[in-house]
């Protein structure tokens, strides 16, 4: 891993046919921030998450195709970057499992997700459980064992993605202070949520999804399809030559996200001044060809030799197992997956073994463990003696007085954890929000406190 890069790694579900709010939204400021010099971007094919939302085998085998298609038809510098499927490197499920081992169960039971599903059955009177599988419930692990394999700094999601990577850090060091011995095993990734990323509207206003049947294709139909689309977008009943009104309008709001600042102002003049949506619609249509016309042509190439795609995403799984073999033998040796000819400890039931083998002779005990942000500030993390993260302070600037209240927290009695919302507690220092933490650990946090 080259050092002074930073290692920026997305996913991307296979599960359908990407749009063109797709593309506005994820794929095009992907790729241009892959270009950056200073960026060693990772991107897959996450096709073991698309088992966990569609049960249809020919589906997930078609939008596998259709996905990377669309990827490398956009630009995206297979060589400059690392693309692969995650169902070519094994050693993501063999991690995830080294993960579940030591996931507590109450952490899972929180995500979003899943909470949802057992709130609609609750809802529709079943049992909670109703219908809700493992791939599911243990997605988040999933999702830390494709970020955390590579070491990757930051991950650019979405609002609803960032628990999942909070989970994501927990489990990494929960997993570091059980087997790091003297140091990390894992780099803790921070979430990249960009607010300048394009949200396009759909042909009715809302956001552009599948879900809603409101979609804009972005390759498949050619430009026929585009047209036709274009054409059902939803305007007001103004006549040509009547003013429209370009701020708020779906269709100018479309437009600024295929055309430059010049073009903008030119097709809010004419609209102001009377222009028939008919005609707007026709320039819509065009500007959005206009980028992505010779993309599709591209794609279509790609689609009718699927053995080049078949050949970009292999050597990108041979690139990607080259970067992370090496690093999984140090987790195996860490787990205690050692080789025969390794020597360990004979009474390892009396002493603790160490990541290295070493027998420790030391019982685990709480602590807190001090980290420094990307952004330069400091937080610690309260873990219990059996390694689960329990708290997660405050950031402050100044690594001093964080230390001061974390040490005055030793010294105070449950009743400083303070009932908050959303089933949360905090723990408040000297009138100051230490950290929160959820009401089921309260117990354990009281003891990690008292052991301190």
């Amino acid at each position: 891993m080259n050092t002074n890069k930073v290692r920026v790694l997305t996913g991307i579900t296979t599960s359908g046919t990407p749009h063109l709010g797709n593309y506005a939204g994820a794929i095009r400021p992907a790729i241009e921030a892959s270009t950056h010099a200073e960026v060693d971007a990772f991107f897959f094919l996450a096709d073991y998450h698309a088992l966990v939302k569609c049960d249809d085998p020919a589906r997930v085998a078609r939008s596998r195709v259709e996905i990377a298609a669309t990827w490398i038809a956009a630009g995206l510098d297979t060589d400059r970057v690392t693309f692969y499927r995650q169902s070519d490197i094994p050693e993501i499920p063999e991690l995830c499992w080294m993960l579940t081992c030591v996931t507590a169960k109450g952490l899972m039971n929180r995500a979003h997700a899943y909470k949802a599903s057992v709130d609609a059955n609750a809802a529709r009177g079943q049992e909670p459980d109703d219908g809700i599988n493992m791939g599911l419930f243990s997605y988040p692990i999933l999702m830390a064992a494709d970020i955390l394999i590579f070491n990757a700094h930051k991950v650019p999601v979405g609002r609803d993605q960032i628990q999942h990577l909070e989970m994501a850090r927990d489990i990494a060091q929960r997993f570091n202070y059980l087997y790091g011995g003297s140091g990390d095993l894992f780099v803790l990734p921070e979430v990249q949520v960009d607010e300048s990323v394009a949200t396009l509207p759909g042909l009715d206003g809302r956001k552009m999804s599948k879900s809603y049947d409101n979609t804009i294709p972005l390759f498949e139909g050619g430009r026929a399809a585009l047209e036709r689309a274009v054409a059902q977008i939803v305007t007001d009943s103004r006549q040509p030559g009547e003013p429209k009104q370009a701020e708020g309008s779906h269709l100018f709001t479309l437009y600024q996200a295929f055309a430059t600042s010049a073009e903008v102002a030119r097709f809010k003049a004419q609209l102001e001044a009377g222009l028939a949506w008919g005609d707007a619609k026709k320039m819509l249509a065009d500007r959005i060809e206009a980028q992505i016309g010779p993309m599709r042509a591209r794609y279509a190439e790609l689609m009718a030799h699927p053995q080049q795609i078949e050949d970009i995403l292999q050597a990108g799984a041979r690139k990607a197992r080259q970067e992370i073999l090496p690093f999984m033998g140090r987790l195996r040796m860490a787990v205690g997956l050692r080789s025969a000819a390794v020597s360990v400890p004979a009474d390892t039931g009396a002493q603790a073994v160490d990541a290295t083998g070493a027998a420790s002779g030391k019982e685990k005990q709480a602590r807190w463990v001090s980290f420094r942000e990307t952004d330069g500030r400091f937080r610690q993390r309260l873990f219990a003696a059996d390694g689960r993260a329990l708290l997660l302070t405050e950031a402050f600037d100044d690594p001093k007085a964080l230390h001061a209240l974390v040490r005055a927290a030793a010294h105070l009695d449950p009743t400083s954890l303070l009932a908050d919302a959303d089933g949360m507690v905090s723990l408040v220092v000297d009138g100051r929000c230490l950290a929160r933490a959820h009401k089921d650990d309260v117990a354990d946090i009281s003891a990690a406190l008292a052991q301190l």
